[in-house]
């Protein structure tokens, strides 16, 4: 009897550890979406994930212009996003060397800074094996639920404009071209389907038996808006946590109207550009003010709406330092511990002489002089 339930329990263990394996392996097949513009929608049953996006924002004043680039992560052999824009937009390819140079443009200055006193990694004061810490990117008339106003092929894109008053209707659209919408993305779509936004629509597809992983290709949007605006709703959807880096050119320093959910946005560059060739001098002309923004969504499904840019309150210039501490030495010898031995060499010196004049004999005292005889 004994026996029999030793077996029976062995079996409900074994059971149980097989259902949890399947468990994980159905987690792990399971489609995923994530893109700080948009939707990104595998187009099998496989994953992907945006890690990291990038944007250069342009707005002169009634024109806002988007090149935007991907890294993306994941077993998909085919993708297509969504990116909702406020009116009717151009979409040709960018230019990947731009982000080279806001990168450079943009990029921390390393300076050397000198300290006297011994500090934590000098010696004698070496914590643990003494290695450095690393520091801490209009509205619509009616017409029909979906529109395709337009559809082009640039480089491995194959990108479709389209225009949709209803949500159903636009998962109707993507699933009839290969990509299921998921649910809930129909329904993050209505505020935009209530305010008659437009939309672009990407399909990519990997070379054959390749998978999509690393940066895309940037696109290149333009479209005319009163207010600078990028997309992020769609965002909340993401399973994974997610990185933003705006680069926003304009007239003025820019910043967000609000943080839209996510940790507190933080300007690493301010700027005008100085560029006079190359593609970020060409697409800054006439909007000289380069704004670098980072943000990081660790919760995106609190992301609560799309991030509006606004002109802060002066165009005051900065740019990250990263000061490298070193301690101020002569000749390899650290100063601090030069002054040090000579401090001591001359109190030593001094207490030798002053005890050498204490310890010396002291002669007779010789008495007055002899009166003269008379």
């Amino acid at each position: 009897m004994a026996d029999l339930l030793r077996r029976g329990a062995r079996g409900r263990a074994l059971t149980l550890v097989l259902a949890l394996l399947a468990l994980q392996l159905g987690q792990l097949v399971a489609p995923a979406w994530a893109c700080g513009c948009g939707a990104m929608v595998p187009g099998d049953e496989r994953r992907v994930a945006v890690g990291r996006e990038e944007s250069v924002v342009r707005w002169d004043g009634a024109r806002e212009q988007i090149v935007m680039r991907l890294t993306v992560g994941g077993d998909a052999e085919r993708v297509a996003w969504i990116m909702p824009v406020p009116q009717r937009a151009t979409v040709r390819l960018g230019d990947p060397a731009l982000f080279d140079e806001v990168h450079d443009v943009t990029a921390p200055v390393h300076r050397t800074r000198y300290h006297f006193w011994p500090q934590d990694g000098d010696w004698p004061l070496v914590a643990g094996d003494g290695a450095a810490g690393a520091p801490p990117p209009p509205s619509a008339g009616a017409g029909p639920p979906v529109g395709v106003v337009g559809r082009q092929r640039l480089g491995p894109f194959e990108v479709a404009r389209l225009t949709a008053t209803d949500p159903a209707a636009l998962d109707g659209w993507l699933d009839d071209n290969g990509f299921a919408l998921p649910p809930r993305l129909a329904g993050a779509l209505r505020p935009y389907v209530d305010r008659r936004w437009e939309y672009v629509a990407v399909k990519l597809t990997a070379s054959t038996g390749a998978a999509l992983n690393g940066a895309l290709d940037p696109l290149h949007l333009t479209f005319r808006t009163d207010e600078p605006v990028y997309p992020m709703r769609l965002s909340r959807l993401a399973a994974t946590p997610q990185s933003l880096g705006l680069y926003v050119l304009a007239g003025h320093r820019m910043e967000p109207a609000s943080r839209i959910g996510g940790e507190r946005p933080r300007v690493t560059y301010a700027g005008r550009v100085t560029a006079r060739t190359g593609p970020l001098a060409e697409l800054a002309a006439g909007t000289p003010f380069l704004t670098a923004i980072g943000q990081e969504f660790p919760v995106p499904e609190r992301i609560s709406g799309d991030h509006v840019l606004r002109r802060a309150t002066a165009d005051a210039p900065f740019q990250q330092v990263i000061y490298e501490d070193r301690l101020r030495t002569v000749a390899g010898i650290p100063l601090w511990l030069l002054t040090v031995a000579l401090g001591l060499t001359a109190a030593v010196a001094t207490g030798a002489v002053l005890a050498l004049r204490r310890t010396r004999p002291r002669l007779p005292d010789a008495g007055p002089p002899p009166a003269p005889s008379g």
